[in-house]
Protein backbone atom coordinates (compact mmCIF):
# COMPACT_ATOMS: atom_id res chain seq x y z
CA UNK A 1 0.00 0.00 0.00
CA UNK A 2 3.00 2.34 1.14
CA UNK A 3 5.21 1.35 -2.05
CA UNK A 4 1.47 1.91 -4.29
CA UNK A 5 1.17 4.97 -2.57
CA UNK A 6 4.42 6.38 -3.41
CA UNK A 7 4.99 4.83 -7.11
CA UNK A 8 2.46 7.18 -8.64
CA UNK A 9 4.78 10.26 -7.76
CA UNK A 10 7.45 8.06 -9.95
CA UNK A 11 7.32 10.71 -12.74
CA UNK A 12 7.71 13.76 -10.58
CA UNK A 13 10.25 12.19 -8.44
CA UNK A 14 12.70 11.39 -11.73
CA UNK A 15 12.12 15.18 -12.76
CA UNK A 16 12.99 16.51 -9.27
CA UNK A 17 15.83 14.51 -9.45
CA UNK A 18 16.79 15.68 -12.68
CA UNK A 19 16.10 19.07 -11.53
CA UNK A 20 18.58 19.58 -8.73
CA UNK A 21 21.58 17.90 -10.95
CA UNK A 22 20.70 20.28 -12.95
CA UNK A 23 21.49 22.95 -10.02
CA UNK A 24 24.45 21.09 -8.97
CA UNK A 25 26.03 21.52 -11.98
CA UNK A 26 25.87 25.06 -11.66
CA UNK A 27 26.60 25.59 -8.24
CA UNK A 28 30.02 23.69 -8.89
CA UNK A 29 30.48 24.87 -12.66
CA UNK A 30 30.20 28.81 -11.42
CA UNK A 31 31.14 29.40 -8.09
CA UNK A 32 29.80 31.49 -6.52
CA UNK A 33 27.36 33.10 -8.92
CA UNK A 34 27.15 34.58 -11.86
CA UNK A 35 26.76 38.69 -11.77
CA UNK A 36 25.02 41.06 -13.86
CA UNK A 37 26.96 44.10 -14.27
CA UNK A 38 26.19 46.49 -12.98
CA UNK A 39 22.63 45.85 -11.37
CA UNK A 40 23.97 43.06 -8.90
CA UNK A 41 26.13 44.61 -7.38
CA UNK A 42 23.98 48.44 -7.01
CA UNK A 43 21.84 45.76 -5.47
CA UNK A 44 24.56 44.41 -3.19
CA UNK A 45 25.49 48.08 -2.28
CA UNK A 46 22.05 48.57 -0.75
CA UNK A 47 22.28 45.91 1.06
CA UNK A 48 25.51 46.25 2.67
CA UNK A 49 24.44 49.92 3.42
CA UNK A 50 20.37 49.40 3.66
CA UNK A 51 19.09 51.94 1.81
CA UNK A 52 16.42 52.33 -1.02
CA UNK A 53 18.34 52.63 -4.35
CA UNK A 54 16.86 56.10 -6.10
CA UNK A 55 16.82 53.82 -9.26
CA UNK A 56 14.66 50.64 -8.30
CA UNK A 57 12.71 48.52 -5.72
CA UNK A 58 15.21 47.33 -2.96
CA UNK A 59 12.99 44.42 -1.48
CA UNK A 60 16.15 42.21 -3.13
CA UNK A 61 18.83 44.28 -1.12
CA UNK A 62 16.33 43.47 1.92
CA UNK A 63 16.62 39.57 1.12
CA UNK A 64 20.07 40.10 0.77
CA UNK A 65 20.87 41.39 4.26
CA UNK A 66 19.80 38.43 5.87
CA UNK A 67 22.96 36.99 4.71
CA UNK A 68 26.31 37.49 4.59
CA UNK A 69 27.29 34.75 1.65
CA UNK A 70 27.13 35.07 -1.96
CA UNK A 71 27.01 31.33 -2.11
CA UNK A 72 24.12 31.26 0.82
CA UNK A 73 21.77 33.50 -1.35
CA UNK A 74 22.64 31.30 -4.83
CA UNK A 75 21.67 27.88 -3.12
CA UNK A 76 18.68 29.34 -1.20
CA UNK A 77 17.53 30.80 -4.55
CA UNK A 78 18.12 27.22 -6.46
CA UNK A 79 15.63 26.15 -3.57
CA UNK A 80 13.27 28.48 -4.10
CA UNK A 81 13.03 27.31 -7.49
CA UNK A 82 12.37 23.98 -6.93
CA UNK A 83 9.82 25.29 -4.20
CA UNK A 84 7.86 26.72 -7.07
CA UNK A 85 7.86 23.44 -8.79
CA UNK A 86 6.55 21.10 -5.94
CA UNK A 87 3.74 24.15 -5.16
CA UNK A 88 2.82 23.86 -8.75
CA UNK A 89 3.05 19.64 -8.50
CA UNK A 90 0.92 19.83 -5.07
CA UNK A 91 -1.51 22.32 -6.32
CA UNK A 92 -2.34 20.23 -9.56
CA UNK A 93 -2.58 16.68 -8.03
CA UNK A 94 -5.24 18.32 -5.06
CA UNK A 95 -7.20 19.61 -8.78
CA UNK A 96 -7.19 16.09 -9.49
CA UNK A 97 -4.89 16.13 -12.58
CA UNK A 98 -2.99 12.82 -13.09
CA UNK A 99 0.35 12.65 -11.34
CA UNK A 100 2.09 12.26 -14.30
CA UNK A 101 0.15 15.74 -15.98
CA UNK A 102 0.97 17.35 -12.65
CA UNK A 103 4.70 16.40 -13.15
CA UNK A 104 4.84 17.34 -16.79
CA UNK A 105 3.44 20.52 -15.54
CA UNK A 106 6.29 21.41 -13.04
CA UNK A 107 8.93 19.79 -15.64
CA UNK A 108 10.09 23.15 -17.46
CA UNK A 109 10.85 25.06 -13.92
CA UNK A 110 12.31 22.39 -12.75
CA UNK A 111 14.60 21.77 -15.89
CA UNK A 112 14.68 24.61 -18.29
CA UNK A 113 18.32 25.85 -18.19
CA UNK A 114 17.29 29.49 -18.14
CA UNK A 115 15.26 28.99 -15.19
CA UNK A 116 18.40 27.36 -13.37
CA UNK A 117 20.22 30.54 -14.90
CA UNK A 118 17.90 33.36 -13.55
CA UNK A 119 18.18 31.49 -9.77
CA UNK A 120 22.37 31.63 -10.30
CA UNK A 121 22.21 35.16 -10.93
CA UNK A 122 22.68 37.86 -8.61
CA UNK A 123 19.09 39.44 -9.91
CA UNK A 124 16.13 40.68 -8.17
CA UNK A 125 14.07 38.46 -11.06
CA UNK A 126 14.36 34.83 -8.96
CA UNK A 127 12.41 36.46 -5.91
CA UNK A 128 10.26 38.34 -8.09
CA UNK A 129 9.19 35.21 -9.63
CA UNK A 130 8.94 33.20 -6.19
CA UNK A 131 6.91 35.59 -4.44
CA UNK A 132 4.41 36.03 -6.96
CA UNK A 133 4.26 32.04 -7.45
CA UNK A 134 3.80 31.66 -3.89
CA UNK A 135 1.15 34.17 -3.54
CA UNK A 136 -0.95 32.71 -6.50
CA UNK A 137 -0.68 29.57 -5.41
CA UNK A 138 -2.07 30.58 -2.11
CA UNK A 139 -4.96 32.11 -3.34
CA UNK A 140 -5.66 29.65 -5.71
CA UNK A 141 -5.41 26.38 -2.74
CA UNK A 142 -7.90 27.55 -0.43
CA UNK A 143 -9.11 31.56 -0.36
CA UNK A 144 -9.88 31.92 3.00
CA UNK A 145 -9.37 34.79 4.99
CA UNK A 146 -5.89 34.21 6.04
CA UNK A 147 -4.52 32.86 2.78
CA UNK A 148 -6.12 35.97 1.01
CA UNK A 149 -4.11 37.97 3.41
CA UNK A 150 -0.91 36.39 3.05
CA UNK A 151 -1.48 36.46 -0.54
CA UNK A 152 -1.75 40.09 -1.07
CA UNK A 153 0.78 40.66 1.30
CA UNK A 154 2.65 38.24 -0.73
CA UNK A 155 2.07 40.71 -3.38
CA UNK A 156 3.11 43.43 -1.85
CA UNK A 157 6.36 42.32 -0.86
CA UNK A 158 7.10 41.03 -4.59
CA UNK A 159 5.93 45.03 -6.00
CA UNK A 160 9.08 46.19 -3.59
CA UNK A 161 10.96 43.97 -5.47
CA UNK A 162 10.07 44.57 -8.58
CA UNK A 163 7.33 47.34 -9.50
CA UNK A 164 5.68 44.96 -11.70
CA UNK A 165 4.15 43.49 -8.51
CA UNK A 166 1.77 46.39 -8.40
CA UNK A 167 -0.33 45.52 -11.48
CA UNK A 168 -0.96 41.92 -9.82
CA UNK A 169 -1.91 43.18 -6.65
CA UNK A 170 -5.07 44.71 -8.83
CA UNK A 171 -5.23 41.30 -10.73
CA UNK A 172 -5.53 39.21 -7.61
CA UNK A 173 -8.11 41.56 -6.16
CA UNK A 174 -10.40 41.76 -9.95
CA UNK A 175 -10.18 38.04 -9.26
CA UNK A 176 -11.26 37.29 -5.60
CA UNK A 177 -14.03 39.72 -6.28
CA UNK A 178 -15.16 37.29 -9.03
CA UNK A 179 -14.90 34.53 -6.77
CA UNK A 180 -17.13 36.48 -4.60
CA UNK A 181 -14.90 36.29 -1.63
CA UNK A 182 -15.64 38.43 1.56
CA UNK A 183 -14.97 41.83 1.06
CA UNK A 184 -13.87 41.73 4.74
CA UNK A 185 -11.08 39.65 3.94
CA UNK A 186 -10.57 40.88 0.51
CA UNK A 187 -9.83 44.85 2.46
CA UNK A 188 -8.01 43.14 4.89
CA UNK A 189 -5.61 41.88 1.52
CA UNK A 190 -5.49 45.19 0.35
CA UNK A 191 -4.59 46.71 3.43
CA UNK A 192 -1.43 44.00 4.35
CA UNK A 193 -0.29 44.87 0.64
CA UNK A 194 -0.73 48.55 1.40
CA UNK A 195 1.38 48.37 4.48
CA UNK A 196 3.97 46.48 2.77
CA UNK A 197 4.54 49.40 -0.12
CA UNK A 198 3.77 51.89 2.14
CA UNK A 199 6.13 51.00 4.47
CA UNK A 200 8.53 50.79 2.11
CA UNK A 201 7.50 53.97 0.29
CA UNK A 202 7.39 55.61 3.97
CA UNK A 203 11.49 54.65 3.98
CA UNK A 204 12.67 55.40 0.61
CA UNK A 205 10.78 59.06 1.78
CA UNK A 206 13.44 59.02 4.70
CA UNK A 207 16.11 58.46 2.24
CA UNK A 208 15.20 60.52 -0.84
CA UNK A 209 12.75 63.08 0.26
CA UNK A 210 9.57 61.62 -1.39
CA UNK A 211 7.43 59.17 -1.70
CA UNK A 212 8.22 56.23 -4.17
CA UNK A 213 9.53 52.56 -4.94
CA UNK A 214 12.52 53.69 -7.09
CA UNK A 215 12.62 54.03 -10.79
CA UNK A 216 13.30 56.30 -13.50
CA UNK A 217 10.80 57.95 -16.33
CA UNK A 218 14.28 57.34 -18.80
CA UNK A 219 12.79 53.43 -18.82
CA UNK A 220 9.42 54.34 -20.44
CA UNK A 221 11.04 57.21 -22.30
CA UNK A 222 13.39 54.38 -24.39
CA UNK A 223 10.27 52.65 -24.95
CA UNK A 224 8.68 55.57 -26.87
CA UNK A 225 12.17 56.15 -28.61
CA UNK A 226 10.93 53.11 -30.68
CA UNK A 227 8.10 54.51 -32.42
CA UNK A 228 8.03 58.79 -31.63
CA UNK A 229 7.16 60.82 -34.78
CA UNK A 230 8.26 64.42 -33.81
CA UNK A 231 6.20 65.67 -36.66
CA UNK A 232 3.36 64.14 -35.58
CA UNK A 233 4.03 65.04 -31.80
CA UNK A 234 4.95 68.90 -32.15
CA UNK A 235 6.65 69.10 -28.85
CA UNK A 236 7.99 72.21 -27.54
CA UNK A 237 11.84 73.42 -27.99
CA UNK A 238 13.39 72.44 -24.55
CA UNK A 239 11.78 68.55 -25.25
CA UNK A 240 12.41 68.43 -28.95
CA UNK A 241 16.29 68.05 -27.62
CA UNK A 242 14.79 64.11 -26.98
CA UNK A 243 13.25 63.58 -30.64
CA UNK A 244 15.08 60.66 -32.28
CA UNK A 245 17.82 60.76 -35.34
CA UNK A 246 16.76 60.34 -38.60
CA UNK A 247 17.32 56.73 -39.58
CA UNK A 248 16.56 53.32 -38.25
CA UNK A 249 15.33 53.08 -34.68
CA UNK A 250 18.39 51.49 -32.21
CA UNK A 251 16.94 48.98 -29.40
CA UNK A 252 14.83 50.72 -26.41
CA UNK A 253 17.92 50.10 -24.05
CA UNK A 254 20.57 51.50 -26.18
CA UNK A 255 18.91 55.65 -26.12
CA UNK A 256 19.88 54.72 -22.19
CA UNK A 257 23.33 53.75 -22.99
CA UNK A 258 24.40 55.05 -25.94
CA UNK A 259 26.74 57.67 -26.16
CA UNK A 260 25.19 59.47 -29.17
CA UNK A 261 22.05 59.39 -27.87
CA UNK A 262 19.61 62.25 -27.35
CA UNK A 263 19.35 61.54 -23.58
CA UNK A 264 23.01 63.41 -23.14
CA UNK A 265 21.19 66.70 -24.29
CA UNK A 266 19.06 66.89 -21.79
CA UNK A 267 20.86 68.10 -18.63
CA UNK A 268 20.00 68.59 -15.27
CA UNK A 269 16.13 68.24 -16.34
CA UNK A 270 16.20 64.81 -17.03
CA UNK A 271 13.49 63.48 -15.38
CA UNK A 272 11.10 65.56 -15.88
CA UNK A 273 11.73 66.18 -19.73
CA UNK A 274 11.23 62.98 -19.79
CA UNK A 275 8.18 62.15 -17.99
CA UNK A 276 6.82 65.09 -20.26
CA UNK A 277 8.34 63.62 -23.72
CA UNK A 278 6.70 60.08 -22.79
CA UNK A 279 3.37 61.32 -21.65
CA UNK A 280 3.06 63.29 -25.25
CA UNK A 281 4.26 60.35 -27.12
CA UNK A 282 1.84 58.08 -26.19
CA UNK A 283 -1.13 60.43 -26.46
CA UNK A 284 -0.11 61.68 -29.32
CA UNK A 285 0.75 58.13 -31.16
CA UNK A 286 -1.61 55.66 -28.89
CA UNK A 287 -1.70 52.78 -31.59
CA UNK A 288 1.50 53.03 -32.53
CA UNK A 289 3.03 52.64 -28.47
CA UNK A 290 0.55 49.53 -28.24
CA UNK A 291 1.90 48.16 -31.37
CA UNK A 292 5.25 48.39 -30.24
CA UNK A 293 5.08 46.79 -26.69
CA UNK A 294 2.84 43.73 -28.76
CA UNK A 295 5.54 43.62 -31.15
CA UNK A 296 8.43 43.20 -29.05
CA UNK A 297 6.50 41.06 -26.12
CA UNK A 298 5.80 38.50 -29.30
CA UNK A 299 9.57 37.85 -29.65
CA UNK A 300 9.06 35.39 -26.19
CA UNK A 301 6.84 33.13 -28.53
CA UNK A 302 10.18 32.48 -31.36
CA UNK A 303 11.46 29.42 -32.10
CA UNK A 304 14.93 30.53 -31.07
CA UNK A 305 15.54 33.09 -28.14
CA UNK A 306 16.74 36.50 -29.54
CA UNK A 307 19.57 37.90 -28.47
CA UNK A 308 18.10 41.20 -27.35
CA UNK A 309 18.74 43.97 -27.30
CA UNK A 310 22.73 43.26 -28.12
CA UNK A 311 25.22 40.07 -28.86
CA UNK A 312 26.68 38.63 -25.82
CA UNK A 313 26.23 35.93 -23.09
CA UNK A 314 24.61 38.34 -20.37
CA UNK A 315 21.76 39.19 -22.84
CA UNK A 316 21.45 35.79 -23.67
CA UNK A 317 21.39 34.56 -20.01
CA UNK A 318 23.08 31.27 -20.81
CA UNK A 319 26.01 30.03 -18.69
CA UNK A 320 28.79 31.26 -20.67
CA UNK A 321 32.41 29.45 -21.81
CA UNK A 322 34.27 32.31 -19.62
CA UNK A 323 33.61 35.40 -17.29
CA UNK A 324 35.74 38.93 -17.27
CA UNK A 325 37.18 38.96 -13.76
CA UNK A 326 36.54 42.04 -11.60
CA UNK A 327 38.25 45.39 -12.77
CA UNK A 328 39.04 48.15 -11.41
CA UNK A 329 36.21 49.66 -12.31
CA UNK A 330 33.64 51.13 -10.10
CA UNK A 331 30.75 49.15 -9.60
CA UNK A 332 28.12 50.88 -7.12
CA UNK A 333 28.61 53.57 -4.53
CA UNK A 334 32.57 54.44 -5.26
CA UNK A 335 33.32 51.00 -4.55
CA UNK A 336 34.70 48.28 -6.90
CA UNK A 337 32.92 44.48 -7.51
CA UNK A 338 35.89 43.63 -4.92
CA UNK A 339 35.49 45.81 -2.55
CA UNK A 340 31.64 45.30 -2.65
CA UNK A 341 31.86 41.49 -2.20
CA UNK A 342 34.99 41.79 0.82
CA UNK A 343 32.61 43.92 2.54
CA UNK A 344 29.56 41.76 2.19
CA UNK A 345 31.27 38.49 2.65
CA UNK A 346 34.84 38.66 3.72
CA UNK A 347 36.34 37.54 0.50
CA UNK A 348 35.93 38.23 -2.96
CA UNK A 349 33.29 36.78 -5.18
CA UNK A 350 34.62 36.95 -8.02
CA UNK A 351 33.14 33.93 -10.53
CA UNK A 352 35.25 31.12 -11.43
CA UNK A 353 33.98 28.93 -14.13
CA UNK A 354 35.17 25.12 -13.09
CA UNK A 355 35.27 22.53 -15.72
CA UNK A 356 33.86 19.48 -16.24
CA UNK A 357 30.90 21.12 -14.56
CA UNK A 358 30.15 24.34 -16.57
CA UNK A 359 31.19 22.61 -19.75
CA UNK A 360 28.33 19.80 -19.20
CA UNK A 361 26.07 22.57 -18.42
CA UNK A 362 26.89 24.25 -21.69
CA UNK A 363 26.00 21.40 -23.19
CA UNK A 364 22.78 20.29 -21.32
CA UNK A 365 21.84 24.65 -22.32
CA UNK A 366 22.09 24.23 -25.86
CA UNK A 367 18.23 22.21 -26.24
CA UNK A 368 17.37 22.13 -22.22
CA UNK A 369 14.84 24.94 -22.22
CA UNK A 370 11.06 25.62 -23.08
CA UNK A 371 11.26 27.13 -26.61
CA UNK A 372 8.71 29.93 -26.98
CA UNK A 373 5.77 28.64 -29.51
CA UNK A 374 5.33 25.67 -26.32
CA UNK A 375 5.39 29.18 -24.16
CA UNK A 376 2.44 29.98 -26.57
CA UNK A 377 0.82 26.62 -26.49
CA UNK A 378 0.32 26.39 -22.74
CA UNK A 379 -0.92 29.61 -22.52
CA UNK A 380 -3.33 28.75 -25.23
CA UNK A 381 -4.40 25.53 -23.48
CA UNK A 382 -5.29 27.13 -20.52
CA UNK A 383 -7.27 29.61 -22.52
CA UNK A 384 -8.69 26.64 -24.27
CA UNK A 385 -9.60 24.51 -20.72
CA UNK A 386 -11.28 27.94 -19.04
CA UNK A 387 -13.55 28.33 -22.45
CA UNK A 388 -14.64 24.85 -22.50
CA UNK A 389 -16.21 25.56 -18.59
CA UNK A 390 -17.50 28.65 -19.28
CA UNK A 391 -19.16 27.10 -22.59
CA UNK A 392 -20.31 24.53 -20.49
CA UNK A 393 -21.47 26.85 -17.82
CA UNK A 394 -18.99 25.82 -15.17
CA UNK A 395 -17.93 29.59 -14.19
CA UNK A 396 -17.02 28.58 -11.29
CA UNK A 397 -14.96 25.87 -12.13
CA UNK A 398 -12.67 28.38 -15.04
CA UNK A 399 -11.65 30.74 -12.25
CA UNK A 400 -8.80 29.11 -10.28
CA UNK A 401 -6.88 29.04 -13.76
CA UNK A 402 -7.91 32.54 -14.13
CA UNK A 403 -5.53 33.51 -11.63
CA UNK A 404 -2.21 32.52 -12.31
CA UNK A 405 -3.35 33.01 -16.87
CA UNK A 406 -3.57 36.60 -16.46
CA UNK A 407 -0.89 37.02 -13.82
CA UNK A 408 1.51 35.30 -16.66
CA UNK A 409 -0.10 37.30 -19.20
CA UNK A 410 0.49 40.36 -17.37
CA UNK A 411 4.14 39.66 -16.91
CA UNK A 412 4.28 38.69 -20.94
CA UNK A 413 3.04 41.86 -22.18
CA UNK A 414 3.15 44.60 -19.99
CA UNK A 415 7.35 44.87 -19.51
CA UNK A 416 7.58 45.28 -23.33
CA UNK A 417 4.84 47.60 -23.19
CA UNK A 418 6.87 50.30 -20.54
CA UNK A 419 10.20 49.16 -20.81
CA UNK A 420 11.22 46.59 -23.64
CA UNK A 421 11.66 43.43 -24.57
CA UNK A 422 14.13 41.13 -22.46
CA UNK A 423 14.28 37.13 -21.93
CA UNK A 424 14.79 38.01 -18.22
CA UNK A 425 11.57 39.32 -18.27
CA UNK A 426 9.68 35.87 -20.06
CA UNK A 427 11.34 33.48 -17.62
CA UNK A 428 8.54 34.37 -14.82
CA UNK A 429 5.80 34.12 -17.39
CA UNK A 430 6.52 29.80 -17.54
CA UNK A 431 5.35 29.30 -14.05
CA UNK A 432 2.58 30.60 -13.61
CA UNK A 433 1.49 29.51 -17.66
CA UNK A 434 2.82 26.02 -16.46
CA UNK A 435 -0.08 26.18 -13.49
CA UNK A 436 -2.44 27.98 -15.25
CA UNK A 437 -2.63 25.15 -17.82
CA UNK A 438 -2.60 22.45 -15.14
CA UNK A 439 -5.83 23.88 -13.49
CA UNK A 440 -7.79 24.45 -16.79
CA UNK A 441 -7.52 20.69 -17.53
CA UNK A 442 -7.64 18.92 -13.81
CA UNK A 443 -11.43 18.16 -13.81
CA UNK A 444 -12.09 19.81 -10.61
CA UNK A 445 -11.26 23.16 -9.03
CA UNK A 446 -7.66 23.20 -6.71
CA UNK A 447 -9.33 25.19 -3.84
CA UNK A 448 -12.29 23.17 -2.99
CA UNK A 449 -15.46 24.85 -1.91
CA UNK A 450 -15.55 28.56 -3.73
CA UNK A 451 -14.40 31.31 -1.95
CA UNK A 452 -17.45 33.05 -0.69
CA UNK A 453 -18.23 29.80 1.50
CA UNK A 454 -14.36 29.63 2.28
CA UNK A 455 -14.18 33.57 3.74
CA UNK A 456 -16.97 33.88 4.94
CA UNK A 457 -18.13 34.57 8.99
CA UNK A 458 -18.44 32.22 11.63
CA UNK A 459 -22.34 32.03 11.34
CA UNK A 460 -22.44 30.59 7.97
CA UNK A 461 -19.42 28.36 8.09
CA UNK A 462 -21.14 26.52 11.26
CA UNK A 463 -24.42 26.30 8.99
CA UNK A 464 -22.44 24.57 6.26
CA UNK A 465 -20.61 22.24 8.65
Amino acid sequence: MIRSRWSAHLWFGGLLLAGVVVRGLAVLGYRPVLWFWADSFAYLSSAIDLRPLPSRPSGYSLFLWFFDSVQAVVVVQHLMGIAMAVAIYALLLRAGLAAWGAALASAPVLLDVHQVQLEHLMMADLLFTFLVVAAVALLVWRPGAWAVVAGLALLGAATVTRTLGLPLVVVAVVWLLLRRANWRAVGAGVLAAAVVVGGYATWFATVHGSFGLGGSNVWMWSRTMTFANCRVMDPRPELAVLCPEAGPRLAAPAYIWDPSSPLVRSGAAKEELTGEFTSLAIRSQPVDFLLAGLGDALWAFEWNRRIYPSPGPQSAYVFPDSVRPFSDKVASAGRTATQLTVQYQGSSGETAVVEPYAGWLRAYQEQGYLRGPFLAAILLAALGGMAVRLVRGRFADALPALLPWAAAMTLAFLPPLVAAFDHRYVVPVVPLACLAAGLALAPRPAGGRPARVAVTGRAEQAAHA
